[in-house]
């Protein structure tokens, strides 16, 4: 999942950041609404965590010209702001949820999370291809029954191979989805990453290269 983190706040922006990468999320940050307005033209985001009162541009007309896009982008708007009417006028900005600060980190992962799932087609619980079984949700990877450790970038790329059930995943694609905007492209990161997860989920081999298109798991 690729997520923006919008925040005039910098060090929480950037603890929320780090959190989430922890969670094998590729995490982008604009501290203005001017800058995630940048962003958002360029790169191809699951969910937007938007503060709502921001810098320069309003958090209220990021949403808006977020929601006036058409982009499948989720957006969870956050505010200091408690009260009832407060929380009602995001939504109806086109927000898709609303957490009030302060918040506890876990309910926000999940929130955030859960807006992911609505972005895509529904995934199973499990993925499972080829003996290997990735759970999302306990972080956990075996193959044949036997656990496997991958890094977070590495567990990421194996869950992006894994939804496409067979399906071709380019290069591309899996720098938008498992990286942030400050990767090198050129630097081969994702071949060097498919290599590291190849060699610890053993022989046979689970991932094809499939020349000048990508990869997949048949």
């Amino acid at each position: 999942m690729r997520v923006l983190v919008v925040e005039d706040e910098q060090l929480l922006a950037d603890s929320i950041a780090d959190g989430l990468r922890r969670e094998a999320m590729a995490v982008d940050v604009a501290y203005d609404g001017n800058a995630a307005l940048e962003r958002l033209a360029i790169n191809d985001y699951d969910v937007v965590v938007l503060d709502r009162d921001l810098p320069v541009v309003s958090g209220d007309e990021v949403c808006m010209t977020l929601v006036e896009s058409g982009l499948d982008t989720r957006i969870l708007m956050l505010t200091a702001a408690t009260a009832v009417a407060q929380r009602v006028s995001g939504l109806s900005l086109g927000a898709d949820d609303y957490l009030t600060k302060p918040f506890a980190f876990a309910e926000l992962t999940a929130r955030i999370q859960a807006l992911g799932r609505r972005v895509r087609p529904a995934a199973p619980p499990v993925l499972q291809r080829a003996g290997i079984r990735l759970d999302p949700h306990r972080r956990t990877v075996t193959r044949n029954d036997h656990p496997v450790g991958l890094s977070r970038k590495e567990f990421a790329v194996l869950s992006e191979l894994l939804l496409a059930e067979g399906g071709v995943v380019s290069a591309e694609q899996l720098l938008e989805k498992a990286w942030d905007e400050h990767v090198n492209p050129l630097t081969g990161v994702v071949r060097f990453t498919i290599m590291m997860v190849r060699r610890k989920l053993g022989e046979p081999t689970a991932i094809e290269t499939v020349p000048g298109a990508g990869y997949r798991i048949a």
